[in-house]
């Protein structure tokens, strides 16, 4: 099954995997990068009604992900190598949680570039959505990375953060048409329908909150980050897939 494919390497893992005619000849680096599930429980007058996050809906016109609904992010930039507002403890704790992956592949360098990555999210989501995050609130998620097959490729590393209560994020970017909280369960029933699109690691990412269903069981679990690297031809195998009719597309576990 393409969802097997999808996540071989780590069971359930946006945005940023990239999709577009591949090079057989060359293997394009993957870029690092970061994004952030900014989620909060549904406010309402009768009671919780449900997980939310906030999505940003891309312009059709972007070359990379156009439509796609995903959430706040880009790649890390020099200016994310220094000029760091958290504490140290912070980096230790996130260079930890990504040990796995290729940032820490190099000890010597794994808290180094454990902080750029975090100062990149903080970034991201400051220049696209208008919120200041404290570093200390995010919380090391998912890393999947592009297949080696695709033009543009990317290691994401995915944070999850759950804004104080006043601290509103808002749409402020020029590469999304609209920037919204959405209910989780809402976003898969739409892309199950075929209303709007989503890449694979928003799609798998997305299921996997709808499973804990709270911010409670959200924060309470523990995390062991395997990067998902889907084989060449994943990507397109899972698009080509999910085009059929509901009843004979994959589903996630």
């Amino acid at each position: 099954m393409i969802q097997q494919n999808v996540t071989q390497q780590a069971g359930k893992g946006a945005v940023l995997a990239g999709i577009g005619e591949a090079n057989s000849t060359t293997v394009a680096e993957p870029r690092l990068a970061a994004s952030v599930i900014l989620v909060r429980e549904a406010p309402g007058h009768d009671g919780f009604r449900g997980l939310e996050v906030f999505v940003q809906h891309r312009v059709t016109t972007m070359d990379f992900a156009a439509g796609m609904v995903v959430f706040p992010g880009g790649r890390v930039d020099q200016a994310d190598s220094s000029g760091w507002d958290f504490a140290d403890d912070v980096v230790e704790r996130h260079a930890a949680a990504w040990h796995r992956s290729s940032i820490a592949v190099e000890p010597s360098s794994a808290r180094f570039n454990a902080g750029r990555v975090l100062a990149a999210a903080q970034r991201e989501v400051f220049e696209e959505a208008g919120l200041k995050l404290d570093a200390a609130t995010l919380r090391p998620w998912a890393n999947w990375v592009t297949p080696a097959d695709q033009p543009k490729r990317f290691d994401t590393y995915f944070y999850l953060a759950c804004p104080l209560s006043g601290a509103e994020p808002r749409h402020q970017t020029t590469e999304a048409s609209s920037s919204l909280w959405m209910p989780v369960r809402g976003i898969l029933d739409a892309e199950a329908a075929g209303t709007l699109k989503l890449m694979p690691p928003t799609l798998a990412l997305l299921d996997e909150l709808l499973a804990l269903g709270t911010v409670e069981a959200i924060l309470a679990d523990d995390r062991d980050i395997v990067p998902v690297r889907p084989k060449p031809g994943a990507l397109e195998e899972f698009f080509r897939l999910r085009r059929r009719p509901p009843s004979v597309a994959p589903e996630l576990p």
